[in-house]
């Protein structure tokens, strides 16, 4: 296997910074400084980072998070602010897939399998991701002609131009079913905003196929087999 990569999946650090670390002279193979491209064996070979032995792969992690509101989604940690990974009972690295802004909730992945979440990430590969989208206040007169628009996207501004929804059901009491195929900054807000509403709650149920199901909020459960297979047709 690739150098940066056992590197990467043993949870010391990512793929990138790994590489890095390689070409500044700070990896090390069975004593003799590492070369980016070489291939290694995690099970035969002693790696060491600025003479850390790495203690081999580690094992893949798969879980699903029902984040709530006022939590970030990021690894990098700040004083007073709530962070998802303090809701997680793993000691592995892991990363959040599927990132929400701290004002929305619902599903996130988190996992240590870099190559997944790199093609979940991708915008590419436009994967799925459903959401329930409540509005402070719909004029009910009008529903089609803004399921109309917001299926044939509006333009959000910030040079991110225009934004569509795959699909976009409304259902009552305010409350909308989108589904998106493309992932630009607090998408659906800026959406509804450009369509004269307010979003008062987003809560995302689904993420490349995966359920959020019945987990309760600030809770996390491993992913099935089944649930895994799914992710990585």
């Amino acid at each position: 296997m690739i150098l940066q990569k056992i590197i990467a999946q043993s949870g010391s650090t990512s793929r990138r910074q790994a590489e890095k670390l390689i070409k500044e002279g700070a990896v090390k193979i069975n004593g003799r400084p590492a070369q980016v491209g070489e291939e290694g064996d995690s099970d035969k070979d002693v790696i060491a980072i600025r003479g850390k032995i790495i203690s081999g792969l580690a094992q893949l992690v798969y879980l699903k998070l029902n984040k709530p509101r006022n939590y970030v989604c990021t690894n990098r940690r700040f004083p007073g602010e709530k962070n998802i990974f303090s809701l997680v009972n793993n000691q592995e690295r892991l990363f959040a897939v599927g990132r929400l802004d701290k004002d929305s909730r619902g599903l996130v992945l988190l996992t240590n399998d870099g190559p997944l979440a790199q093609r979940l990430s991708h915008p590419r590969f436009q994967q799925e991701k459903v959401y329930e989208v409540k509005a402070k206040e719909v004029d009910d007169k009008n529903i089609e002609a803004i399921l109309t628009r917001l299926r044939q996207g509006v333009d959000i501004g910030e040079d991110d131009g225009r934004a569509r929804a795959k699909e976009a059901k409304y259902l009552q009491n305010n409350l909308f079913v989108i589904t998106l195929n493309e992932g630009k900054k607090r998408q659906i807000r800026r959406m509804f905003k450009v369509l004269n509403m307010e979003v008062v709650d987003l809560k995302r149920t689904s993420l490349a196929g995966l359920k959020l199901g019945s987990l309760a909020e600030g809770r996390s459960a491993y992913l099935t087999k089944e649930e895994i297979k799914q992710l990585k047709i």
